[in-house]
C-alpha cells in the first residue's frame, strides 16, 4: 500500500515566506538607520509600550514580588533541571592538547562567546521557560554578558513570571522589547552599547526571519520559528493521549504544524474525530489558533510499514517528535532527523517544553535535517591552537611547501621556505615537485 494522506495541509511552514521577509527586511533596515528612537517607536506602535525600555532593577524587584510562591518554585525546579544537564553537555566536550608528530603539538581551547542576545516571546504566552532555557545554558556555558528581551504586555511590560526568571537565570540587561525590534536591539547593541554575537531563542516567523537575515553579521542557534509536532504512532498507542499531544503544540500558534505518522488507519480516524472536541475545549486564544492550525497545517499520514513512517519522518524532520508504539527502541535507534525526540506515552513535549531539563530550542522547518536543538556547545567557540619546535620543522615545512607550488599558491611555500633557510642553513630540501 503507497503513503496515504488522510489529511493533507492546506499550507506547509514555508506559506507566506517571501511576504514575512519583505516586512522584516524593511524593520530591520530602518531600525538599523535610525538606531534606538525607531525600535522604541515599533515598540509603541505594535506592543503599546510607552515606558524605558531597560527594566531597572526595581522594577524586576517588583515585578517578582508578585509572582506567586508556588510558581518561583517551579521555575526553580525547572532551573535546576535545565541547568544540571547543560552541565553535563559542558563536561561532554573538553580542552586538550596532543603531540601529532615529533615537535608538533595541537591543542582544543574552548572560548565562551562575550555576548548573548536571547530571546524570550511574551506576546500571545508569557514563555517563561524559554527564559530559563536560554538564560540558564548561556550561562552555564560562561558568556560574559547576557542581553534578554520579551515583548511587552501593552503599558505593562513583560509578564512579571518572564522578568523573574530572567532575573533568576542570570540575565545582565533585560529590554522590554519583542518582535524584530527586540531581535534588532540586541544584534545591533541598541540601549546597551553591546551587540549580541550570538542570538537565541525561539519566536514567530517575523522573530525567525530576523535572526536568519542578521545570521552572517552575528551568530543564531538555529532557524527557530513557529513551533512543531510529529507523533509517530500504532495500533498500540492511546488515541485520546496523542490527540491531547498535536493540540499542545498546535496551540501555540496559528502556523503550527502538527502531523501524525501512523501504521493504523483505525488510530488515525479516532485521533482524528477527537480532534476538534479537544480544540474547542481549550480557552478562546489558545483555541483560535489551534483551529487555525490543525486546519491549515494538520496532516495525517498512513504507512504500510514502520519503515514507510521512518522514511516519512525524517523527510519531515520535525522539531517534536514523540513514538507511542510498539517498537519504540527500534525507532528510537533508527530515526535521524528530528529536534528532539519523546520515546513513549510516559513523556511528552510539553514535559520538554517546561521543565525536563533538555533545552526545548529545537530547530524547524526542516533544519533538524542539519542541526541539532540549543545546548552549550552554541555559546562555545571551539578554537585550535599549534606550536612546534624549530626540529620539527624539517619536516613540516618541506611538505607544506611542496602542497603550496602545487596549489599554484607561491607565497605561502615562501613562508615556510624562509624557515628552512634560518632554521637549517646549511641543509637542501626538496621544496618543489
Amino acid at each position: 500500500m503507497p503513503i496515504v494522506y488522510l489529511k493533507k495541509a492546506e499550507k506547509t511552514p514555508q506559506t507566506g515566506t517571501e511576504e514575512t521577509r519583505r516586512i522584516v527586511a524593511d524593520m530591520l533596515a530602518k531600525i538599523e538607520a535610525g538606531g534606538e528612537d525607531v525600535a522604541q517607536e515599533y515598540g509603541r506602535k505594535l506592543d503599546g509600550y510607552t515606558s524605558d525600555v531597560i527594566i531597572s532593577k526595581e522594577a524586576i524587584a517588583a515585578a517578582s514580588d508578585s509572582v506567586p510562591q508556588q510558581l518561583k518554585d517551579d521555575i526553580q525546579t525547572a532551573v535546576g533541571r535545565v541547568r544540571k544537564f547543560a552541565e553535563a553537555q559542558k563536561a561532554s566536550i573538553s580542552e586538550f592538547e596532543t603531540e601529532l608528530s615529533p615537535g608538533v603539538w595541537a591543542s582544543q581551547k574552548l572560548i565562551p562567546i562575550n555576548t548573548a542576545g536571547c530571546y524570550v516571546p511574551g506576546g500571545r504566552y508569557a514563555h517563561v521557560a524559554s527564559a530559563i532555557m536560554s538564560i540558564v545554558t548561556a550561562r552555564v556555558a560562561g558568556v560574559k554578558h547576557i542581553i534578554a528581551c520579551s515583548a511587552p504586555r501593552g503599558t505593562e511590560g513583560p509578564h512579571p513570571a518572564i522578568l523573574y526568571a530572567m532575573n533568576l537565570c542570570g540575565a545582565d540587561t533585560i529590554l522590554s522589547l519583542g518582535g524584530v525590534q527586540g531581535v534588532a536591539s540586541m544584534a545591533f547593541g541598541l540601549f546597551t552599547g553591546k551587540p549580541a554575537h550570538l542570538l537565541v531563542g525561539p519566536g514567530n516567523r517575523f522573530v525567525a526571519e530576523a535572526k536568519r537575515m542578521l545570521y552572517g553579521r552575528v551568530g543564531i542557534d538555529m532557524f527557530a520559528g513557529p513551533t512543531e509536532i510529529a507523533v509517530i504512532a500504532d495500533e498500540t498507542a492511546d488515541a485520546g493521549v496523542v490527540a491531547e499531544d498535536l493540540v499542545s503544540q498546535a496551540e501555540h500558534g496559528p502556523d503550527s504544524p502538527a502531523w501524525l505518522f501512523t501504521t493504523s488507519h483505525k488510530l488515525a480516524d479516532d485521533v482524528m474525530a477527537q480532534m476538534d472536541g479537544h480544540i474547542n475545549a481549550l480557552p478562546e486564544t489558545a483555541c483560535n489558533a489551534a483551529t487555525a492550525a490543525w486546519r491549515d497545517y494538520g496532516e495525517v499520514v498512513l504507512c504500510d510499514t514502520d519503515d514507510e513512517v521512518v522514511e516519512v519522518s525524517d523527510k519531515y524532520a520535525a522539531e517534536h517528535l514523540e513514538v507511542h508504539t510498539r517498537r519504540n527502541e527500534w525507532y528510537t535507534a533508527t530515526l535521524t532527523n528530528y529536534g528532539s525526540l519523546f520515546v513513549g506515552e510516559e513523556t511528552t513535549v510539553t514535559y520538554g517544553d517546561k521543565c525536563s531539563g533538555p533545552n526545548h530550542i529545537l530547530p524547524t522547518k526542516g533544519a533538524a535535517h542539519y542541526t541539532g536543538g540549543l545546548s552549550v556547545h552554541k555559546f562555545l567557540k571551539v578554537v585550535t591552537t599549534q606550536r612546534m619546535t624549530r626540529e620539527a620543522n624539517r619536516d613540516v615545512g618541506p611538505t607544506a611547501a611542496r602542497i603550496s607550488r602545487l596549489e599554484g599558491m607561491e607565497g605561502h611555500a615562501r613562508a615556510g621556505d624562509v624557515r628552512m633557510r634560518k632554521y637549517f642553513p646549511d641543509e637542501k630540501f626538496v621544496l618543489t615537485l
